[in-house]
């Protein structure tokens, strides 16, 4: 027996499907829910076991189809037909929905609806694979031949300098290869007021809707804004208290979707802290971080040459090495100046007693380089683009990605020892 929800959201076709329903004995339509949210109201209740919902339906998206199945509630979609029955099942799959009918073949829907094929487990990211398997009747995108490399520049707290870190490697990436700059800082992302990005909406917020709505791919460049021939920016939160509407996963496909183009930059938060969603799949506070820290092929990691700085950067770097035993971590040591009375060497000495990076960068303190730029609102290799600051920033990208140009220069990089590469 199958106990059924129903929401038609107006459609023509709800009377024939009730019809249809109503003439089988071994189905039940426990209700006619109005809309989306009631829908997801009656499927806690545990009194059904399908839910039969128009495709178009407002409010049928990603997380909704991972509410009813938590609750035991296989959906079943009612889609347009004729033409528009490709397009429209190929949202069904992005948003999870795997059996899906179309409103012209109403005699199809009963089978559907007791049909014994088990559903997937709902999910709570995307880290290990998208939701919803491609349908195999689909045609298949083309995949590109080569990836670009994601890079996430993280550091802990106290302003280390990650976002001016981050935004400077975009740019010097972006001269010579295709670029996706994100902000994933759920603090509040300044990505945008750094690069002058005038921008009323997020680009982040945009694509955690339209991701949810399973349409991110094929709008995926109306989320980006761009600032060159090659870089372009996924804008950040407006505020801290909205990184509740980031669903997981949101990150993993921005950088999936992004990679697939060319390199991709994240600007991350500091904390690392452990993050559990709600009941409606939503992400934890700090999901970004660790959701841009997951899927990075290579970790950036930020910090400073004084005492309170290196510090922190001791202990991020130890936890940051029991989170991601196994992606390559080069840490930046930032705004590095004379006046400390350490030199690099000294520094190096340091950071060796507790970690052992994939490769230790200097970059020299240069705030009249770095006020500038601000103000201007344009990034550092176009306001001071011969700098020693922006010169350190080439050798960190050359070692990233290979060649951007110009040869790095020497002395810049300490270099580990042959045989102690980090396994990747």
């Amino acid at each position: 027996m199958r106990v059924v929800l129903l929401v038609a959201a107006g459609a023509a076709w709800e009377s024939a499907a009730l019809t249809l329903l109503s003439e089988r004995r071994d189905v039940v339509v426990l209700k006619r829910c109005v809309d989306v949210d009631d829908l997801l109201a009656s499927a806690t209740s545990g009194q059904a076991d399908t839910a039969v919902v128009a495709l178009e339906a407002p409010g049928l998206d990603l997380a909704a189809v991972d509410h009813l199945r938590r609750h035991g509630v296989r959906p079943v979609g009612v889609a347009p037909g004729g033409p528009h029955l490709d397009p429209a099942r190929v949202r069904a799959t992005r948003i999870g929905l795997r059996a899906v009918v179309a409103e012209d073949d109403l005699a199809s829907l009963a089978a559907a609806v007791t049909s014994d094929e088990p559903e997937p487990a709902p999910v709570d990211a995307w880290a290990d694979a998208p939701v919803g398997a491609p349908d195999p009747d689909l045609p298949a995108y083309d995949e590109p031949r080569a990836r670009g490399r994601v890079i996430a520049v993280w550091g802990p707290a106290g302003a280390p300098g990650r976002t001016t870190v981050a935004t400077a490697l975009a740019a010097v990436l972006g001269r010579h290869h295709r670029t996706t700059l994100v902000d994933a800082d759920p603090a509040g992302g300044s990505v945008a007021q750094v690069l002058g990005v005038l921008d009323e909406v997020s680009g982040l917020l945009s694509a955690a809707r339209l991701a949810g709505a399973g349409m991110l791919e094929e709008r995926f460049s109306s989320v980006q804004r761009a600032l060159d021939g090659r870089l372009t920016v996924v804008t950040g939160l407006p505020r801290p208290d909205r990184w509740s509407e980031v669903r997981a996963g949101t990150v993993e496909l921005i950088a999936d979707l992004a990679a697939a183009a060319g390199h991709v930059v994240l600007d991350t938060g500091s904390s690392l802290e452990g993050a559990e969603g709600d009941q409606a799949g939503r992400a934890g506070r700090h999901q970004l971080t660790l959701s841009a820290l997951d899927v990075a092929d290579e970790i950036v990691l930020v910090g400073t040459p004084d005492p309170v700085g290196l510090s922190r950067l001791a202990r991020a770097a130890v936890e940051l090495g029991e989170l991601h035993p196994h992606t390559p971590v080069r840490v930046v040591v930032n705004r590095m100046r004379t006046s400390i009375g350490w030199s690099e060497r000294d520094v190096t000495q340091m950071i060796s007693g507790f970690a052992d990076p994939a490769g230790l960068h200097f970059l020299p303190e240069d705030q009249a380089v770095v006020d500038r730029a601000l103000v201007t609102g344009r990034s550092l290799v176009d306001t001071a683009p011969d700098s020693a600051l922006v010169a350190g920033v080439r050798t960190l990208a050359h070692e990233l990605v290979g060649a951007v140009g110009e040869p790095p220069r020497r002395g810049r990089l300490r270099r580990r020892t042959a045989g102690t590469t980090r396994p990747r």
